[in-house]
């Protein structure tokens, strides 16, 4: 026998004794253990494995242990058995073709029927559902949307843990200025400079910061020109530093200047009417009985007894008392709280309701068409007294930047929003207020006593806005009364909901109420450009 056979001979045998020994060794602790494979023999001695982690085998005998000691809960998943059923669809189809018998199953039906288009179907399954149940509403939010879904708000307490509950919380926040945590984070940026940027590498120098050399008193000016220009760059201003910031909150000579100017503050603001319908200016006439100024049009009286129309303005003593009273003394919260009319922009109202289309005389329909109405309404406030108002179907972005005076009444196709011009109106607006503590500014013809302009109108508090156009028949006037409200929590003053609206008859002066269910509150637009 060759000698590598007979080597080769006995590795074979030691490995069968070897492998005998382990099954034998085994036999008792797993008798039904074998192997599908028989290893390689390796004469190199063995390691043990390193510490660490299980293996995978072993966590999977963990989850399965406690998945049988506590089952999870799989939330909207959908049931395995009831996928594997061969009627599966059949039966889903004839869930959704059978007919709804209670009146939730017919709002259900209206739902699904809304969301894929059918406004017909929809309609005429809502209408069923609420003649069988007036509340159905109701039951279906608390079936797909319950109370228990939301998490509740915690209440929060508005006064300090360790504050005694007999004091009131008015007494540790002010209602109309800065919060206490919001005040003591603005203190906080007092004494910081302007940062530089970062350099680009630690080896390289920083970059120059020439506005951080720049005085108080020149960042202040330009602070105070920016504010002039563009009130909204102002404020983005903040954004820049903590520095930045500081300054714009703070800064009250420019709030000031921005609350009682005529750009955009209350110096703009008329509490009462300057112009007629047109634009054309009005005067006031001095009255010799009772030494009153009253209101005329330059069309009706003598130009012998006419005065320039003065301008109302509140007095000092008023503004200081109610900057102080009602507004903490900050003039900032003052411009952004207290009424008043937004200029760089217009007002729009979208109105959209539906209402049933007739049917069709000549074939048989099996429901009713439903029209959909969408129309907008458009007020641009200017700062001599008058008004622009458009009613038309354009949209907004079509309208907005052609609302001018030059554009009313036009008839040109060149664009179109254009075009809806032929439809708006002239018109002029006033703003409510308290006329006895307003006086006109320094004429020479006006009286001294206050009470002598007190009696072109009473008294009225602050917060509505009144405004008087042309119809679309020339023996009418329309008068529409707003009050001025906030869309939302980070705008002021950008809202003016409906409280009337009027017709006047020029010949007969009877006045008539026009009430309408779709008008919609009008939500202030920024438009930076005007064509």
């Amino acid at each position: 026998m060759d000698p590598t056979e007979a080597e080769l001979e006995s590795f074979r045998r030691k490995w069968r004794e070897e492998v005998s020994a382990r099954v034998r060794g085994h036999g008792s602790a797993s008798p039904g253990a074998g192997r599908a494979y028989e290893p390689h023999h390796d004469s190199r001695p063995k390691r043990a494995p390193p510490a660490g982690p299980s293996a995978p085998l072993s966590r999977t005998s963990k989850i399965d242990e406690s998945d049988e000691i506590e089952p999870r809960t799989y939330h909207d998943l959908p049931n395995k058995e009831e996928s594997l059923r061969l009627d599966r669809d059949r039966t889903h189809i004839e869930e959704s073709n059978r007919e709804p018998r209670s009146a939730l199953e017919h709002y259900e039906k209206a739902v699904e029927r809304e969301t894929q288009g059918s406004l017909g179907d929809s309609v005429s399954l809502y209408r069923k559902a609420f003649k069988l149940d007036s509340s159905v509403h109701e039951k279906y939010k608390n079936k797909h949307f319950p109370p228990s879904s939301y998490a509740p708000k915690k209440p929060t307490n508005p006064n300090p843990p360790n504050t005694p509950t007999t004091i009131p919380s008015t007494a540790h926040h002010s209602l109309h200025g800065l919060p206490p945590s919001l005040n003591d984070l603005i203190n906080d940026f007092a004494q910081l400079s302007i940062p530089q940027a970062e350099p680009p590498t630690d080896a390289s120098p920083p970059p120059p910061c020439p506005i951080a050399n720049i005085p108080g008193e020149v960042l202040s000016e330009i602070f105070f020109q920016t504010a002039l220009l563009d009130l909204a760059s102002f404020g983005r201003l903040a954004q820049v530093c903590r520095r930045f910031a500081y300054l714009v909150m703070t800064e009250e000579r420019i709030w000031r200047r921005v609350a009682t100017g005529s750009e955009i503050g209350f110096g703009a603001m008329h509490y009462r009417y300057n112009c007629d319908l047109y634009g054309r200016p009005l005067s006031y006439s001095l009255n010799e009985d009772d030494d009153s100024w009253r209101l005329k049009s330059l069309l009706d009286a003598d130009e012998s007894d006419m005065r320039p129309s003065p301008l109302l303005q509140p007095t000092p003593q008023y503004t200081s008392t109610l900057l102080q009273n009602k507004y903490a003394g900050s003039w900032r919260q003052m411009f952004r709280s207290r009424p008043r009319i937004r200029f760089n922009g217009c007002y729009i109202s979208t109105v959209n309701y539906s209402r049933p289309g007739a049917a069709s005389t000549s074939q048989l329909t099996w429901n009713s068409p439903v029209l959909i109405v969408t129309y907008y309404r458009y007020l641009r406030f200017y700062r001599d007294g008058t008004v622009i108002s458009l009613q038309t179907p354009a949209e907004p972005q079509d309208v907005v930047h052609h609302l001018v005076k030059e554009n009313v009444g036009t008839h040109s196709q060149a664009f179109p929003g254009l075009s809806a011009m032929k439809g708006a109106l002239h018109g002029r607006w006033r703003i409510t207020g308290p006329v006895r503590q307003m006086t006109p500014p320094s004429s020479p013809e006006t009286s001294d006593d206050e009470d002598s302009v007190g009696t072109i109108a009473p008294d009225e508090p602050e917060g509505d806005v009144y405004v008087e156009t042309e119809s679309v028949v020339s023996k009418y006037m329309m008068k529409m009364q707003f009050g001025i409200a906030n869309a939302g929590r980070g705008t002021r003053n950008s809202k003016l909901q409906w409280k009337g609206f009027w017709s006047y008859n020029k010949y007969s002066g009877d006045w008539g109420e026009l009430v309408s269910k779709h008008d919609r509150a009008f939500t202030w637009s920024r438009v930076k450009s005007w064509t």
